[in-house]
């Protein structure tokens, strides 16, 4: 997994009418040196009804879509908070990107690492038990807390899951670091202490 000092979590929420999946909240944390510096959160207006499987599940209120920035303005600003950086997200190969690319921007060239994938290749060891590979079970079985369907929230999780996933790895490298200097002697690395 790549290993990236400076990144972007993002997440969106969408209501899909006839098909058609229109952003209602759009949502990044941007991290520095392993530790998050800025928030990008806002609602997104659109004229198409809010369906209510949608309110329930994301809080989402039409009152907060009525009074939000419109798509252009949203798209953007975002645009503007990213910049070049590189992006990380959960499975939003899958949704996020190509409704952010529907409105004009895409950012495909800058998505670097889907969690969604590494959670899928980590499952046997560092998720072995994990009941499914849902983002907020992901985070709950790493210690990590937040409320889904809220992206926002989501996109804190995503950057905290990717963290964790990194200090996983790392401990990993030591260990194995290990294991070449000192062979099979669980003792070795005390070296002369006993002496």
């Amino acid at each position: 997994m790549k290993n990236l000092q400076d990144y972007i979590a993002f997440d969106l929420e969408f209501n899909t009418v006839d098909e058609v999946s229109h952003m209602i909240q759009l949502s990044a944390v941007k991290f520095s040196d392993h530790k998050e510096i800025e928030t990008f959160d806002t609602y997104v207006y659109t004229d198409v009804p809010l369906q209510s499987f949608i309110n329930g599940l994301t809080g989402i209120t039409a009152e907060k879509i009525a009074g939000a920035p419109k798509v252009d303005e949203v798209i953007a600003n975002f645009a503007t908070f990213v910049g070049e950086l590189p992006l990380v997200g959960y499975n939003a190969g899958k949704s996020d990107l190509p409704i952010l690319a529907e409105n004009g921007l895409d950012l495909t060239e800058q998505y670097q690492v889907d969690l969604y994938d590494e959670a899928f290749e980590r499952r046997s060891s560092d998720l072995n038990g994990i009941i499914n590979l849902k983002l907020t079970s992901v985070a709950d079985f790493l210690g990590i807390k937040g409320r889904g369907h809220n992206s926002l929230e989501d996109a804190r999780m995503t950057a905290l899951v990717y963290e964790k996933f990194l200090e996983l790895d790392e401990n990993k490298r030591y260990l194995t670091q290990q294991e070449e200097t000192h062979g099979d002697n669980p003792f070795a690395a005390l070296g002369g202490f006993f002496d």
